[in-house]
């Protein structure tokens, strides 16, 4: 191998054929990705591992492409959301109150880019936002934590590395492998209908869609399916709704369940990113889907697990930087820092569709509902396991991994996919439409 050897356990872990490791070549770009954690290493072996998984599930049982990582792509891939115009303008990747803040005794992290979790962050600590500051500071860290969090918002406190691996999810955590493959269910071996992958999308922010827009990269049909009732964010759409299409379903109304389960009769792949058991009620559980949709791979990520005392919280990359050490790693004594990128969200993303590329290699021979399963603080937790690496010399151009296209949205610049291999495709087929637009049925 000419690349990093933690490609090697992880490609194992997925049943991938070692033979195809030697298939990697390796093209560095600079002191890319800049950090004290060794982000560029984890950032290249999540690509290179769903390079890999891509590129043996487009050869169809015969000799896989060669795979090809370029450091530059995946560093530009990996702050997409920072690279991208909309008509010339600069997203918002975050809103003004999701940040670090001082409390009595350290520091928290609060989220509120959505209008939901703005309203119940103030609405737990009874405050508006310009009191928001003075408020927390009153307050240890943890009270605010707990507060916001059993008022269905986002805060977590700042730890250390040490206090992560004595807390109780911290600890949970270690317990378990960086992605679960995993078959649940019997059923015959089966191939894609007309040779085309049938994706349904239930996810946002960020992993989730990262991990459908690379399906979506290799020709899927991947349709993203939102509540009415819960819009997205102009900005995340536009980073991440490249080759997809959107619908909006209100799975609580009888009229669009079914229209839902239509839908998953022929699906080849359920993705969901929400806290587990959310879905639950609507027949989302990877179990429930496996007794309806027998030979369907089910794909599921969330913030910390599926398990342990925080299994039912909502989280976010940011956030779990602060609760998993990284943010005191890469910070001063005067203040937290933060990771070069969103590299758990976006790395957790391509393992994800990693996972479920070998997941159908392995339903086209051996059959099977098979159930994929990674989370943002497993991804953390790798991370933070990796052995330091030397930053590489020399400069990086990010534009050279950029591309323009006209569309719906007007006219975007955007991160070209770092996922390349022999006869493998160069772009997306088409850019982001408007959300939730499109009519809710299967393209062909």
């Amino acid at each position: 191998m000419t690349i990093s050897d933690p490609v090697v356990p992880v490609w194992q872990a997925l049943g991938g054929d070692p033979a195809l490791l030697s298939r990697i070549t390796h093209r560095g770009a600079g002191d890319v990705l800049p950090a004290r954690l060794p982000v560029l290493t984890a950032a290249r072996t999540c690509v290179t591992v769903c390079a890999l998984a891509a590129a043996e599930f487009a050869g169809d049982g015969g000799t896989a492409g060669a795979v090809t990582v370029d450091d530059g792509a995946v560093a530009t891939a990996f702050v997409s959301e920072r690279h991208l115009r909309v008509g010339g303008r600069a997203p918002e990747n975050f809103a003004p109150l999701s940040r670090m803040w001082r409390t009595a005794d350290g520091w928290v992290r609060t989220h509120a880019n959505y209008p939901w979790h703005r309203a119940a962050l103030l609405s737990a600590l009874g405050t508006d936002a310009d009191g928001l500051g003075a408020e927390i500071a009153g307050r240890t860290a943890v009270d605010v934590e707990d507060t916001v969090y059993a008022a269905g918002g986002l805060a977590v406190a700042l730890r250390s590395p040490k206090e992560w691996a004595a807390h109780e999810q911290g600890a949970e955590v270690a317990r378990r492998p960086l992605l679960n493959l995993d078959r649940i269910g019997d059923a015959p071996a089966v191939r894609e209908r007309g040779g085309r992958l049938r994706v349904l999308d239930l996810s946002r922010v960020l992993a989730g869609p990262v991990a459908t827009r690379t399906l979506a990269l290799l020709g899927a049909d991947v349709l993203r399916i939102d509540t009415p009732e819960r819009p997205e964010l102009p900005d995340q759409h536009a980073d991440t709704g490249f080759g997809k299409r959107s619908t909006l379903l209100d799975l609580g109304r009888a009229a669009d369940h079914r229209t839902f389960e239509e839908l998953l009769a022929e699906a080849d792949v359920v993705v969901t990113g929400y806290r587990p058991g959310s879905l639950d009620r609507f027949g989302l559980s990877p179990a429930a889907l496996a007794e309806r949709r027998p030979g369907v791979v089910v794909a599921r990520l969330s913030a910390w697990g599926g398990y342990g005392p925080w299994a039912g919280r909502r989280g976010f990359d940011s956030l779990v930087q602060v609760a998993t050490g990284i943010a005191a790693v890469e910070g001063t004594d005067e203040r937290p820092g933060v990771l070069p990128a969103q590299a758990l969200d976006h790395g957790t993303g391509y393992l994800l569709a990693a996972g479920v590329l070998r997941a159908l290699t392995e339903r086209r021979t051996a059959g099977g509902t098979w159930h994929v399963e990674g989370a943002l603080a497993q991804t953390a937790h790798w991370l933070c396991g990796l052995p330091s690496a030397a930053a590489p010399e020399g400069a990086y151009e990010s534009e050279r991994h950029l591309a323009e296209t006209d569309g719906p949205l007007g006219r975007l610049r955007y991160a070209k996919s770092p996922v390349t291999f022999t006869g493998g495709p160069a772009d997306w087929p088409a850019g982001p439409g408007r959300w939730g637009a499109d009519p809710a049925r299967w393209s062909g």
